[in-house]
């Protein structure tokens, strides 16, 4: 009777055991974190400077085009183009993708993506089980009880040589493992997307040094126009002032506006210097091995369709990122929480163990082990002095301060957008009005150099009419390189392009990244 009572016994406790296990296993993988929905940030249907007075972008499209408010996709990965070819610039295409190639920035950007890949793997690897092997002997000296004897039965100390495999696997228990994926999965996602933040600042960097290069031209130009006509009405000074017909102070005057004229003309020079150095740090090049022909700015006119506002949630890298960073955070607070609750890892060892090593891999020297009918297997939290707790409010409050950070980045790309829209418009009017301003000033000195030509005027007269023309020309100047930086600057703002036709669907997961791409 006893035998079969004690089978009984060890059936029940098998069949109980099996019953938990099951429980445990049913639990494996339901994720403890919140509901993650992205925040409501209720973009406008139309961006506020599409419709404004004499606005130059109206016609960019057509009527259907505007106020028809579209939901935001999570489509940052749509192809942007090479958007700076807009430009028609052969040697602005050539520097955008130097820059592409050999900007260490954007070279440190990849590896943070490789970074982040890697991490993923890892967290990945906790869905399979850990197997290793080992061989070796040990010296050891077992209880009786471990042995079922009885108690009170030496057992000697011996030497046991083992050649054993061994396995562990964390259960998913309450989705640990899964948000830890999750998390690590929005972090790879960020970086993808801040990569893509970084080459998209990297390519209007470039584009707006070299304009302002070509602006320092066009004032070169200038300075130079202005140091030829002062050289010629100082030689005209000179001979009156020969000839007696004038006095020593209009020379003296003659000669400090040429001096001045020429220090402006140095100025520009230096700027320009700094100009190109700067260019060649953003491609990647040793400043003393590059060098950018002379090539005066020529107006840029371009008519950039800036779409819906809900456009720029789907382009936007840098909103992408905030986005992807707040799905990180939602998960860790699942994370935080199944700290809370029971872990289960199971582990198992099978092999071979003897006391001598010529009878080591004998059949009847096999063993094995298995959890977690031995062992602590299962672990359950019982005190930490908080820890849990403080961990679990760390992971909300960073949640919250990821989802705050996400609405003012949108409201921060809406106001970018918004400025240079503004800027653009404002800046088309005001170039008219300057390029009339050249006209009069223009005509105007030279009225005054015949005016004192024929004694009708003194030359303090045609010493301002100059100054005049030069300050126009260089305002006219100056506004056309804003311009096209401001151009620049609303590419960069939409998320370095547009298009008219419906978006592309975005790429796998986690698509390639290469500094190759531009979009």
């Amino acid at each position: 009777m006893w035998p079969r009572h004690e089978n009984a016994m060890k059936s029940k406790l098998f069949e109980t055991i099996a019953c938990a296990l099951a429980v445990l296993l049913l639990l494996s993988g339901c994720s403890l974190a919140p509901h993650y929905a992205k925040p409501d940030v209720a973009p406008a249907d139309h961006f506020k400077e599409e419709r404004a007075p004499d606005d130059a972008y109206a016609d960019a499209g057509s009527d259907s085009d505007y106020g028809a408010w579209q939901p935001a996709r999570p489509s940052e990965g749509i192809e942007r183009g090479e958007w700076w070819k807009i430009f028609h610039d052969s040697r602005l295409d050539d520097y955008e993708q130097q820059a592409l190639h050999n900007n260490p920035g954007l070279q440190a950007a990849v590896a943070r993506v490789k970074e982040s890949r890697a991490m993923l793997q890892t967290a990945r690897s906790a869905l399979f089980p850990e197997v290793s092997a080992g061989f070796g002997p040990s010296r050891e000296k077992l209880s009786s009880v471990s042995q079922l004897r009885p108690d009170g039965v030496e057992i000697p100390t011996e030497n046991v040589w083992r050649a054993q495999a061994s396995a562990s696997y964390e259960v998913d228990l309450f989705g640990r493992v899964s948000d830890s994926i999750k998390a690590s999965t929005a972090q790879a996602e960020q970086s993808e997307a801040l990569f893509r933040s970084v080459r998209l600042a990297l390519q209007a960097d470039v584009a707006q040094s070299y304009f302002d290069l070509r602006e320092l031209d066009a004032e070169l130009d200038v300075y130079n126009r202005s140091v030829a006509l002062r050289s010629r009405a100082l030689e005209l000074v000179q001979r009156r002032f020969d000839a007696g017909e004038t006095s020593e102070l209009d020379l003296l005057r003659g000669q400090s506006e040429l001096a001045t004229a020429r220090s402006e003309a140095m100025t520009a020079e230096r700027l320009r210097a700094a100009s190109e150095h700067s260019l060649a740090v953003l491609l990647g090049k040793i400043v003393a091995e590059f060098s950018v022909e002379h090539d005066p700015l020529v107006s840029v006119d371009i008519h950039i369709p800036p779409g819906l506002p809900s456009s720029v949630l789907e382009r936007r890298p840098d909103i992408a990122a905030a986005e992807r960073a707040m799905a990180a955070a939602n998960a860790r607070i699942g994370i935080a929480k199944s700290a809370f609750f029971p872990a289960l890892n199971l582990t198992g060892t099978a092999g071979f163990e003897s006391a001598s090593l010529s009878d080591l891999f004998k059949w009847s020297s096999r063993a094995f082990l298995v959890g977690p009918l031995v062992g602590t297997a299962l672990t359950v939290p019982l005190f930490d002095g908080g820890r849990r707790k403080g961990d679990l409010a760390r992971a909300r409050a960073a949640y919250e301060v990821n989802v705050d950070d996400y609405r003012e980045q949108v409201l921060v790309a809406f106001r970018e957008v918004e400025d240079n829209l503004s800027e653009l418009r404002i800046l088309q009017n005001q170039t008219v009005t300057q390029s009339e301003a050249v006209k009069a000033s223009t005509r105007a000195a030279h009225l005054s150099r015949t005016q004192y030509q024929e004694g009708a005027v003194n030359f303090l007269d045609v010493i301002d009419a100059d100054r005049t023309v030069l300050q126009a020309q260089r305002a006219a100047v100056q506004l056309a390189g804003l311009q096209a930086v401001s151009t620049v600057n609303l590419i960069r703002a939409l998320g370095g392009g547009w298009s008219t036709d419906a978006p592309i669907a975005a790429r796998g997961e986690l698509g390639s990244v290469s500094t190759g791409q531009a979009y």
